[in-house]
C-alpha cells in the first residue's frame, strides 16, 4: 500500500497531466493503469468525484497485480449518466443525486442501480491569490454574481459590494454537465441549472484552477480537492449564509457550519454488473478503502459504521435512489443511508 506522501505526489501530476490536455478534450477517459487482462471495470462522469475513484483504481490494481483494468473518465455527472443509463459503463461518478429525467432513460433500458454515498465535499468558491478583498462573500452577494439576470449587467466587482475595487468580474463555472453546477446553482441561486451564461465554463475542474489561477479578477467554484491541490494559486472565499463567514474546510463539513456549500458525493453502481467478479471486488474494495484513501484527496470521509451501512446497501443489491429524481440540500450521512430507495 503505498504512503499518503507517494500517493498525493501522484495524483497531483495526474491532475497536471489532465489539465494539459483538457482545455481541448471533454470526456477523456485516463486509464489509472494500463493492463493486459480482458477483465474491465468501466466508470465515468464527476470530475468532482474523479480523484477519489482514481486513487481507489490505483490501488485497487496494484491488490490485483494487474489482472483488472479500471478506467475511469470524466465527462462530468451528467455526461456520466448519459452513458451509465444506456449501458456503457458499469459505475457512474456523481456529484448530485441522479434526476428524474435520467432516471427515465435508464428505466427504458432496464438499467437499474444501487446509489451509493462516498464522502462529502466542501464545494469550493476561490479566488486568485492575488485577490486582496473578497475574502469572504455572502450567499446572497454570490447569488448577484450568478442569477441569470446578472447576465451582461454585473460585471464589475464594484457591483458585488461597496469598497471592492473597480476591476472586471472574471468568472469561471462548472458546464451544464456538471453535478457541481446543478448544486451550486439550486444552493445559491435557488433553482438547479438557473444561471447566467456569460461565463467560462467547463466540465473539468483543471481548466477551472488554471482560469482563475491565471486572473487576479477571476472567481470560480469547484470541489475541495481541487482547491486543496492548488493552494499556492488560489484563495477559497468563507462563505456567509447569516451566521457569520465559514471557510471551506473539511472540519466546517464535519460540525455543520459550511452551509449551503456541504454536499455528497455519489457512486452509482449497474445492478447487472454485480455478476461480474471484477465489479463486484472492485466496489467492496472501495467501500473498505474509502476511510483512508477520501481524506488524502481532499474530502471528507464518513465513519467507518456509515461505510459498513453502504456495504451493506451494496451487498442487498438494494437499487433506487432516495431522492426521487430532486437535488435536497444539508442531507446527513445517516438520511443518505437510512431513507428509504425508489426505484
Amino acid at each position: 500500500m503505498m504512503g499518503v506522501k507517494n500517493l498525493k505526489s501522484n495524483r497531483l501530476a495526474l491532475l497536471g497531466a489532465i489539465a494539459a490536455v483538457s482545455g481541448t478534450v471533454i470526456g477523456l477517459a485516463v486509464p489509472a493503469v494500463q493492463s493486459q487482462s480482458p477483465a474491465t471495470v468501466k466508470i465515468d462522469g464527476s470530475s468532482t468525484v474523479f480523484p477519489v475513484t482514481e486513487a481507489v483504481a490505483e490501488e485497487f490494481q496494484k491488490a490485483k497485480g494487474g489482472a483488472v483494468k479500471v478506467t475511469v473518465g470524466i465527462s462530468g455527472t451528467g455526461g456520466g449518466f448519459k452513458k451509465f443509463c444506456t449501458g456503457e459503463t458499469d459505475i457512474s461518478n456523481a456529484s448530485r443525486p441522479i434526476l428524474r429525467k435520467e432516471i427515465d432513460v435508464c428505466a427504458a433500458n432496464g438499467i437499474k442501480y444501487i446509489e451509493i454515498p462516498v464522502a462529502y465535499d466542501a464545494l469550493t468558491v476561490v479566488v486568485n491569490t492575488k485577490n486582496n478583498w473578497a475574502d469572504k462573500l455572502t450567499v446572497a452577494e454570490l447569488k448577484k454574481m450568478w442569477e441569470p439576470g446578472a447576465e451582461g449587467k454585473i460585471t464589475n466587482w464594484s457591483q458585488i459590494r461597496s469598497g471592492f475595487p473597480d476591476a472586471p468580474l472574471k468568472l469561471f463555472g462548472p458546464g451544464p454537465d456538471s453535478g457541481t453546477f446543478d448544486y451550486f446553482t439550486e444552493a445559491i441561486v435557488g433553482k438547479s441549472k438557473s444561471s447566467r451564461k456569460d461565463f467560462t465554463p467547463s466540465e473539468d475542474d483543471n481548466v477551472l484552477v488554471q482560469g482563475v489561477g491565471r486572473d487576479k479578477n477571476a472567481l470560480g467554484y469547484f470541489g475541495l480537492a481541487y482547491y486543496e491541490n492548488n493552494k499556492k494559486r488560489l484563495k477559497g472565499v468563507a462563505i456567509d449564509s447569516g451566521k457569520g463567514p465559514v471557510y471551506p474546510a473539511r472540519k466546517n463539513v464535519d460540525n455543520g457550519t459550511y452551509y449551503p456549500l456541504s454536499r455528497p458525493l455519489f457512486i452509482y453502481v449497474k445492478a447487472s454488473s454485480i455478476s461480474k467478479p471484477e465489479v463486484k471486488a472492485f466496489v467492496e474494495y472501495y467501500l473498505t478503502s474509502a476511510g483512508k484513501l477520501v481524506p488524502q484527496v481532499g474530502y471528507v470521509g464518513f465513519k467507518p459504521n456509515e461505510y459498513e451501512m453502504a456495504m451493506d446497501r451494496f451487498k442487498d443489491a438494494k437499487t433506487g435512489s432516495i431522492f426521487g429524481g430532486k437535488e435536497q440540500i444539508g442531507l446527513t450521512a445517516k438520511d443518505l443511508l437510512t431513507r428509504q430507495l425508489v426505484d
